[in-house]
């Protein structure tokens, strides 16, 4: 008995901790949404490329456009444009798209659409460090000016990072005289980062330019430079004019380098203008299009992954355990007497449809009806097969004539006690028949009020949508239910009902 104690244990815990582990690495790991109505952001982003065309001269228009190994994903990416040829390469670790035309004249225009979400992005994957650099070959005052920039600059730093947190702060000191000989006289961001660049190649230290995107909604919106450099085992990156270190969370890398982010042949007047749109969007829906996206995605070994006819019958089966565990408290901790375990389901489930309160007057009339017709039966002495047809066929017919009577008194939900299943209300009056005759028509009725009772509690809870919705994505918990029907396998205790009949007993002791 030990042994079996030891053994039932053991596996409880095994499927109470299966369950809470899948479900676990669904709801943290995959991040599946928790409710049904959980909405997660989507960015819209267009850049608008405006040129005028010369007459008579071949077109190629040249944009970079976003790396797709960002910690987003790609719902949609198009390309708009009119009598254009579209292409997209690579280029130094950017991707870049060309437009190209034989012929065109005038104004023209030309539109990348990007459309991503944020939450079921992949880790980004980490461009190569750079090479070791040369320093940048400088003449006269330049060198003289470098070099009394960046002796100091080592004296104050430890490593990298310092290094560069201090040559941003002391190139962004326009006061200095070196740093205006630098500067040349223009301060912009891009001129800063380029002096920056110079100071950091005469320490062999690497630098890249990086072009970023803000992702909040707006019109006209200029790409901010970034600076990133690579320590030996990851990418730092700094603003190189306020010298803040780490890249803010919703910046959308658009490209790298020095390079123009438009180059335009057979134009002129070439303008970039970014427009970034905010949309919410159902966060389950939002699953399912990142599973469409990606062969390896989230959903594709769920339920969701089933076709939709077979999803809408599998969310009603998979309610059925919770039934179950329901009409197991019910007749384990409570006491209430029902015909079988199964029973009450059923017509749980057939209470979807015709509602709890027509689901229970349809049931308990057919019921009584059927009984006074097994009550007559008997005293004709019928075998139990002959019966059991003869009832079947009775319940037929007064399904029927419900269903008409009520299509002609224009209750439409009464049309429904065609779905209540007849072998379940068949086989529920022979039973509560011979439960009549061995045990008197009090208990009979006893049981046939717990049996309604237990179906109409079941039904209420396996129609729950935040429930359904749960217990169909995150599957697992149902291990946890076999776990707790395993513990109540063992329950020898009193029942609710049983206390309330022994309490008269412990009065008089």
């Amino acid at each position: 008995m030990q042994s079996i104690n030891t053994h039932l244990k053991i596996l409880i815990f095994i499927m109470v901790s299966l369950g809470l582990l899948v479900t676990g690495y669904q709801i943290w790991v995959l991040e599946i949404p928790i409710r049904e109505d959980e909405t997660d952001d989507i960015w819209s982003l267009d850049a608008k490329v405006d040129f005028r065309a010369t007459a008579g001269v071949p077109v190629k228009a040249q944009l970079f456009i976003p790396p797709l190994n960002q910690e987003y994903v790609t719902l949609n990416e198009s390309f708009i444009s009119n009598n254009y040829g579209v292409s997209v390469n690579q280029l130094n670790g950017n991707r870049r798209v060309t437009w190209s035309a034989r012929r065109a004249s005038g104004t023209q225009s030309l539109y990348y659409r990007l459309v991503l979400t944020k939450r079921y992005g992949a880790e980004p994957i980490e461009s190569r460090p750079p090479a070791a650099r040369q320093p940048i070959a400088l003449d006269g005052p330049e060198q003289i000016a470098a070099d009394a920039l960046i002796n100091p600059i080592r004296q104050h730093s430890a490593d990298i990072e310092t290094f560069i947190s201090e040559t941003i702060r002391r190139v962004n000191d326009i006061t200095d005289d070196n740093v205006r000989l630098l500067l040349d006289g223009q301060p912009t961001p891009l001129n800063k980062a380029r002096v920056i660049d110079l100071l950091l190649s005469n320490a062999r230290i690497p630098l890249e330019l990086v072009h970023t995107i803000r992702l909040e909604p707006s019109t006209n919106q200029e790409p901010e430079l970034w600076l990133r450099s690579h320590n030996g085992e990851r990418w730092l990156y700094f603003h190189p004019e306020t010298g803040q270190q780490g890249i803010p969370d919703n910046r959308l890398v658009w490209w790298t380098g020095n390079l123009p982010l438009l180059q335009l042949e057979g134009g002129r007047a070439g303008t970039v203008s970014f427009t970034i749109n905010n949309s919410e969007m159902n966060a389950l829906r939002l699953a399912k299009m990142t599973t469409e996206a990606s062969p390896s995605a989230l959903l594709e070994y769920s339920l969701y992954g089933l076709p939709l006819q077979a999803q809408q019958v599998y969310q009603v089966m998979i309610m059925i355990p919770i039934g179950v565990l329901v009409i197991l408290v019910l007749r384990n901790l409570i006491g209430i007497q029902t015909l079988g375990t199964f029973t009450p389901v059923l017509i749980a489930l057939a209470f979807r449809e015709t509602q709890v309160g027509w689901g229970i007057v349809l049931f308990t009339l057919i019921t009584a009806l059927g009984l006074s017709l097994r009550s007559y039966l008997e005293h004709l002495k019928l075998q139990m097969l002959p019966r059991l047809s003869i009832v079947l066929t009775f319940v037929v017919i007064i399904i029927a004539v419900i269903s008409l009577f009520s299509h002609k008194l224009g209750i439409e939900r009464a049309l429904s006690v065609s779905l209540f299943p007849m072998v379940i209300l068949t086989m529920t009056i022979e039973r509560l028949s011979i439960t009549w005759e061995e045990r008197g028509g009090g208990h009979s009725f006893k049981v046939a009020l717990g049996t309604l009772i237990a179906a109409t509690l079941s039904h209420l809870l396996m129609t729950i949508p935040e429930l359904t919705y749960f217990v169909f994505t995150f599957p697992g918990v149902l291990l946890v239910l076999v776990g707790f029907m395993l513990a109540m396998g063992r329950y020898r205790g009193y029942r609710l009902t049983e206390l309330m009949r022994f309490k008269a007993l412990t009065k008089q002791g």
